[in-house]
């Protein structure tokens, strides 16, 4: 864990493949819809509408972010698998959040959204072989090719950091 309310898990670290591994980060995957709805069972509007840190993005705002970003996963693994390292499409997330329909729409609707997408997700790539995580895309912001292995391992710890975003407000809220 980490005293930086940025990186409260701390930065994403890629690991080398080991079946160990790849089940944990499976769990994650498969189980980061139930994470974020437990992170927010019981906030009232003022507590979703409450930054996670001091120029954070509200929690509301976290909650349709991760839905949004994984979103983007579920189509950057499927574009892994049936393209030869496919060039993968960056996004504006700062500006997603401030869209519209993060102020308006409930949360719920994402958390829905994330079972509903995690379900897929996780069933798409759960039995992949080692080859197949192997596979790349290209993401022509960081100029570089990303394996399948390694997207994995991003996602499992981008659930995972934004949950305890909204855990650690929490804590240190006494919520």
């Amino acid at each position: 864990m980490s005293d930086d309310l940025r990186y409260p898990i701390g930065k994403f670290t890629p690991l080398p493949f080991s079946h160990e591994q790849k089940e944990k980060w499976l769990l994650d995957i498969k189980f980061l819809p139930d994470d974020m709805e437990h992170a927010v069972l019981n906030l009232d509007a003022q507590q979703l509408d409450t930054p996670y840190r001091e120029g954070g993005w509200k929690v509301t705002q976290l909650v349709h972010h991760v839905a949004d970003s994984h979103m983007n996963a579920y189509i950057r693994f499927r574009l892994g698998l049936t393209e030869q390292n496919p060039v993968i499409k960056p996004y504006e997330e700062g500006e997603w959040a401030k869209l519209q329909d993060s102020e308006l729409i409930p949360i719920n609707v994402s958390l829905t959204l994330l079972h509903c997408l995690h379900q897929r997700l996780y069933a798409c790539i759960k039995d992949l072989t080692v080859t197949q995580w192997e596979r790349t895309v290209f993401h022509p912001e960081h100029k570089k090719q990303i394996s399948l292995w390694e997207l994995l391992g991003m996602y499992a710890w981008h659930g995972r950091h934004h949950v305890k975003h909204i855990t650690a407000l929490r804590e240190r809220r006494g919520w």
